[in-house]
């Protein structure tokens, strides 16, 4: 997006004239004096008083801009506003399923029909529902607000899954499935309206963002990894249906705990009929592109790792990867960016994925020990969180304020789509070639992502380091 007056994070961060004022946090002592002429230093603060909130888009807080914040202090600071904590706890709640339904829907159809082509087939259909449904339903929350559609819509797909529960329990002809799986594809993405709040609450204070893209990545790595295990206790020690219908409630509980915060929730933006789609913003075909090859990398991953392990330590295995995912965006989160730009931080981020992604490989052609495939997996997941978090924070200022939701939600199906495909190819490498080549594919698909983004930030609309600009961009930066 070219822009020449303002810097790009302003893009997405400056306050506009209908949206309430941004927090701010109280500052306990008066502003800082005048700055000196050039050739005299600059006075210097007084102990006493801590650092308040950089001018907006210079990416200095309390938290970032000096060496005494540290990782709790990043984090007091995103969750200071009011309502915070409240919209999060709903927030995770509701994320914590996402982790669960696939998992409890293979078991309780394979468990009761006896095939798990037939499992398989159901929640891939899901999938592509979802990756249809989800885009249209962020654009609803877009233009009517989160609380007048996430509840209507989850509601739906709570009756979605508990159909299927019911017409599993029945044993009932198996299109019943398929139809039934399909009316959870209305799940909106609680995801992208959590990273919209975090947008709206900290607009103007581009640390606090990175601090809140960060959080939320982590604790995306964190539902998925404690959604398959809890999901696959309670089919097993409780009855084969208890993993839907645990995900079912929670799923409920959570988005009626978030939607029930308006306080924190972002004001529907005004339209005047111009905004582009996501989708017609220069730099954003190729930034879904970036997501659907990472997404292959998360896809192959996991299914390679459980056809060369072939154990239950196959799942301990990825918990590791998960683990180095979330402890890595935690604290990634709370220190300052990187500078040089999103655009070049994020080929940055890919070519450590792709360095990182190949020492699994080694691990397990080379040597065959867990223990070193384990300490690989740790590692390459340490990739993982930065180059999201960047990705996120791309997707957040190419994409029309007014249409946050929708292009999260296009970057999140683009990221399914690649963890589909990636899971398909990785699963014939590991079956027709030698199990530890199997590896070769997340590598692989990390390079790929790695070139079509050195093909975005070097000869691509953001090789300036600059962002398209819109309408809607303006109304914000008119503020």
């Amino acid at each position: 997006m070219p822009q020449t007056t303002t810097s790009p994070t302003l893009a997405l961060t400056a306050e506009s004239p209908v949206l309430a004022p941004a927090y701010r946090e109280p500052r306990e002592s008066p502003p800082e004096p005048p700055r000196a002429p050039a050739a005299r230093p600059e006075p210097p603060r007084s102990p006493a008083a801590p650092p308040g909130p950089g001018p907006s888009g210079s990416g200095r807080t309390a938290a970032h801009g000096g060496r005494r914040g540290g990782t709790a202090a990043a984090y007091r600071r995103l969750f200071a506003p009011p309502g915070a904590r409240a919209f999060t706890a709903g927030n995770l709640l509701a994320r914590l399923p996402m982790g669960m339904f696939s998992v409890s829907a293979v078991i309780m159809i394979a468990g009761a029909y006896g095939s798990y082509a037939l499992a398989g087939a159901v929640t891939a259909t899901g999938l592509a529902a979802t990756a249809v449904v989800a885009p249209f339903t962020a654009r609803l929350v877009d233009r009517y607000g989160q609380a007048r559609i996430a509840v209507p819509a989850t509601a739906v797909a709570v009756l979605g899954s508990l159909a299927l529960l019911l017409c599993v329990h029945a044993r009932t002809p198996a299109w019943t499935l398929f139809a039934a799986y399909a009316l959870t594809a209305t799940t909106p993405n609680t995801g992208g309206m959590s990273r919209a709040r975090w947008a709206h609450l900290h607009r103007g204070d581009p640390a606090a963002l990175h601090t809140a893209n960060a959080f939320e990545q982590a604790a995306d790595e964190l539902c998925f990894m404690l959604g398959p295990v809890l999901a696959a206790f309670l089919c097993a020690a409780v009855f084969p249906e208890a993993g839907t219908l645990t995900g079912a409630v929670l799923l409920l509980t959570g988005v009626l705990v978030f939607a029930a915060q308006r306080g924190t929730e972002p004001p529907v933006a005004p339209r005047d009929g111009r905004t582009r789609s996501p989708l017609r913003t220069p730099g954003m075909p190729a930034l879904l592109a970036v997501f659907l090859a990472t997404g292959a990398v998360f896809g192959s991953l996991e299914v390679v790792t459980l056809a060369y392990v072939d154990g239950p330590a196959a799942g301990l295995l990825l918990a590791l990867q998960a683990a180095g995912s979330c402890a890595a965006g935690l604290v990634y989160g709370s220190v300052r960016a990187p500078g040089g730009g999103a655009g070049r931080r994020l080929a940055v981020c890919l070519a450590a994925m792709t360095a990182l992604m190949t020492l699994p490989l080694l691990a397990a052609v080379s040597t065959g020990s867990l223990l070193m495939l384990g300490g690989g997996l740790l590692l390459a997941g340490m990739a993982t969180a930065p180059t999201m978090v960047t990705g996120m924070t791309l997707v957040q200022r190419l994409t029309p304020p007014d249409r946050l939701n929708e292009g999260m939600t296009l970057a999140v199906t683009a990221l399914l789509g690649g963890i589909a495909a990636g899971s398909a190819t990785g699963g014939w490498t590991a079956e027709h070639l030698a199990s530890a080549a199997g590896y070769a594919v997340p590598a692989g698909a990390a390079a790929v992502a790695l070139l079509v983004a050195l093909l975005l930030t070097v000869a691509g609309p953001l090789a300036a380091g600059q962002f398209p600009r819109t309408a809607a961009h303006r109304t914000w930066d008119a503020g």
